[in-house]
């Protein structure tokens, strides 16, 4: 799955975009936190921290950590604000 960041969790992440192997958003998550230590500040037990989102595909915002993903699927994280 290839993910991309923009603003805050951009600069946690130290990376403008990664590929991570998961199914599902909780899987993606907990692999982002251990890839990026500096990221995980804003990952909780229940998914993101209230103020980043994650949007699948440009299509829908998800929260669900049992969101499942298929191949080539593209997840985007941001500050909530992003786009004002």
């Amino acid at each position: 799955m290839y993910i991309e960041f923009l603003g805050i969790p951009r600069e946690r992440a130290g990376v403008s975009e990664m590929e991570i192997e998961a199914c599902t958003l909780g899987e993606v998550l907990e692999r982002l936190s251990a890839r990026c230590p500096a990221l995980s500040e804003l990952i909780t037990a229940d998914g993101l921290h209230p103020s980043i989102a994650a949007n699948l595909n440009g299509d829908a915002f998800v929260s669900d950590l049992g969101t499942a993903f298929v191949e080539n699927d593209r997840l985007l994280i941001l500050s909530s604000d992003v786009g004002g």
